[in-house]
């Protein structure tokens, strides 16, 4: 594992696609930031998801109704990235608008902002902040009827059925101004391809934020060959995923996602899954140092993650010298029963491959709780082989494959194991893992 990831990390250094960015530097925590400046300072670039700057209409009265089914999914989908945020507790809130347009939500963290428009009854428009866990959980509780809303002084009353409450808020001018994302390059991804494709390679992402360029998914936007490509590596296994454009695509981009806002994509598509008025596609659009996802009725918007991103198809094995064709259920039962027997905080696992009786034998073994062996039946082509792998990683990438059998390829115990589905030529899905080193 040792010389591979030696290997990988020097190609990092040489070999690197550059993500142009505008960003400016990011404060630190410490630093005393005013809710004034969060709305009028020019050095500080923040997400969009707003469709204009609406602070200046003096909206001073909210009066509403709409169904606890769409305000519920509409804090589902906003309220999620809101925490305790003790500098700036503006953050903790949702912005609930209401105006001719409908009912929007809106919630940021000042790295990614969420937005979600619902159908409901305006009776007068209007804008202020309440707590979205607080809001959301009370939500939930409601029976599904009308609810109606009304702003009194410095709380909002919520009547649905018999029940009533009050719950109290802050201001909408405290909430910070989110300018739009203009001038972008804009694609067109079909969003079930591009949700299950973020399946595949979100699990691979660095969590060390040492190594920032990993800490999100590179993704390539190729609108000459009408593709996206997604990449994500830890410097230990790498998942690569392709999937197709729409046919309006035009241009090329290229950007560093972080894995959280995918992660928030991926959430969002979910609550959505059963909605039949949802679009089959998502709306893209870049910028040097931001990505939109528009989704029906939903933005989700995002700052890039700075850097470089390494050139990770240098590592890529051209060639092999053992190949083997297995049951992806019975290779993926075989690593379970296998690991129970790795060692702690290595992981181990050793794979040997005999393409003379065509198996493959698993074996670990610890000190404290014994060893065991495995074997099972594959087809297999090449030399006799092994490797050391850590199974945890090998597991990950066996349970992405969308095949009924896989194809591990391997040239020696040093050089990357490559895993791809079986017989599946329009699947662009491989999967990387590095060897241990013995």
């Amino acid at each position: 594992m040792e010389i591979a990831v030696k290997r990988f990390l020097q190609l990092i250094s040489t070999h690197h696609t550059v993500v142009h960015t505008n960003r400016p530097p990011r404060e630190s925590a410490d630093t005393h930031v005013s809710r004034s400046d969060l709305r009028l300072s020019t050095s500080y670039t923040p997400l969009t998801v707003t469709t204009g700057s609406y602070r200046d209409i003096n909206f001073l009265n909210v009066k509403l109704s709409c169904t606890r089914e769409n305000l519920y999914q509409g804090l589902a989908i906003t309220s999620h990235i809101s925490g305790k945020n003790a500098n700036l507790p503006i953050l903790n809130n949702v912005l609930l608008r209401a105006d001719v347009g409908g009912i929007k939500l809106t919630a940021t963290n000042l790295e990614l902002t969420i937005t979600c428009t619902i159908r409901g009854k305006v009776d007068q428009p209007g804008e202020y902040t309440l707590p979205s866990k607080l809001f959301a959980d009370y939500v939930a509780l409601l029976p599904n009827e009308r609810v109606d809303l009304d702003l009194l002084d410095h709380a909002v009353s919520i009547v649905c059925e018999k029940t009533k409450t009050k719950i109290n808020g802050i201001p909408a001018n405290e909430f910070p101004l989110i300018p739009p994302v203009t001038g972008g390059v804009r694609f067109v991804v079909p969003a079930a391809a591009l949700d299950a494709a973020l399946g595949q390679v979100l699990f691979a992402v660095a969590t060390n934020e040492a190594r920032q360029a990993l800490t999100g998914v590179f993704m390539h936007f190729d609108g000459l060959n009408k593709q996206l490509i997604l990449a994500a590596t830890d410097s230990y296994r790498l998942g690569e995923k392709t999937i197709a454009l729409g046919e309006t695509a035009e241009g090329e981009r290229k950007a560093i996602v972080p894995s959280r806002t995918l992660g928030e994509l991926r959430r969002i598509l979910s609550v959505l899954r059963d909605s039949v008025e949802n679009p089959e596609n998502i709306d893209v659009e870049l910028t040097d140092s931001q990505i939109v996802f528009r989704y029906g009725t939903v933005e989700l918007s995002s700052r890039t993650v700075e850097g470089v991103y390494p050139d990770y198809r240098q590592i890529i094995p051209k060639t092999s010298a053992t190949e083997i064709t297995i049951d992806k259920t019975a290779f993926s039962q075989a690593i379970r029963r296998t690991s129970l027997f790795s060692k702690a905080g290595l992981f181990d696992v050793r794979l040997e491959a005999n393409p003379a009786e065509n198996t493959v034998t698993l074996s670990a073994a610890d000190v404290g709780r014994g060893e065991n062996t495995v074997t099972v039946e594959g087809e297999m082509i090449g030399s006799v082989n092994s490797a050391v792998l850590n199974f945890r990683y090998l597991l990950d990438g066996v349970n992405a494959m969308t095949s009924e059998k896989i194809v591990l390829k391997f040239i020696d115990a040093m050089q990357p194991c490559v895993v791809t589905p079986y017989n599946l030529p329009d699947e662009k899905y491989l999967y990387i893992v590095m060897p241990i080193r013995q």
